[in-house]
């Protein structure tokens, strides 16, 4: 049985945690060649071992150019083309208005934003006709969550790429679509509420379904909107978020 992506190179950034190495296993498991980056090594190595059939780690911070160029030196060494990007890498952070400073405007725009951009910008030589982009988003793109004012405004510049770049690349054959997650289990999602009581069961009850997603669902809706199973859909925001956006 072939498999979805039987020699497809996919990068992965973000990919040693959460939803980017849940869609880095799924990836793999489809037949896919998988590099992932991540800032720190140890995580790497370990994802990388939990992701197996041959995938590549790549040390790297998305928001140097020079880490981006690193990695798609390598992958041009090894196969010479770029299948598949998860523009994944990212930052959640809650900074209320009046506690905003330069610095969490640069963490935030810099890695959600300013990464995305280059991400996938120095992938494009790479890639050709039937190529697939897939942004990580976010439904607080689409709302006005409190407390977190950059992070919606960081997200919703996704969804932005997402237009802009469909018109972009038609030309090309290269479709980009956007994956907004609601609220996910990982790592990070986990610490947070820990640390808040009550914070758990609040989220929840602004949620169709009742519960956090979890990396795997999300996962699955980044391999449909890399496959050719979507190939009809381009410039289109996916939700995976227990129904917060429809209802």
């Amino acid at each position: 049985m072939v498999k979805r992506f039987e020699d497809k190179v996919v990068v992965i950034t973000g990919g040693s945690d959460g939803i980017g190495l849940a869609t880095a296993k799924m990836f793999a498991e489809e037949g896919g060649r998988v590099y992932i980056t991540g800032r720190r090594q140890e995580l790497l190595d370990e994802a990388v071992k939990q992701i197996g059939h041959g995938s590549v780690g790549v040390q790297g911070d998305v928001t140097k150019n020079a880490d981006l160029t690193r990695l798609y030196e390598r992958i041009e060494r090894d196969h010479n083309k770029v299948d598949v990007v998860f523009a994944n890498a990212g930052i959640h952070e809650v900074v209320s208005l009046e506690a905003i400073d330069e610095a969490h405007f640069d963490t935030m725009f810099g890695l959600n934003v300013k990464g995305m951009v280059f991400t996938v910008q120095k992938a494009l030589p790479l890639m050709s006709n039937g190529s697939t982009i897939v942004l990580n988003g976010s439904i607080a793109g689409s709302k006005g969550l409190p407390g977190q004012s950059l992070y919606n405004a960081s997200k919703a510049a996704v969804r932005s790429f997402a237009r802009s770049w469909t018109t972009d690349l038609k030309a090309r054959g290269i479709r980009i679509n956007v994956v907004a997650p609601g609220g996910t289990e990982t790592r990070l999602i986990r610490s947070y509420l820990d640390t808040r009581p009550g914070a758990e069961d609040a989220l929840n009850q602004g949620v169709p379904l009742g519960r956090l997603g979890q990396p795997d669902e999300v996962a699955r809706a980044v391999l449909f909107l890399a496959s050719a199973e979507s190939s009809f859909v381009a410039g289109h925001e996916l939700f995976v978020d227990g129904g917060v956006a429809a209802v």
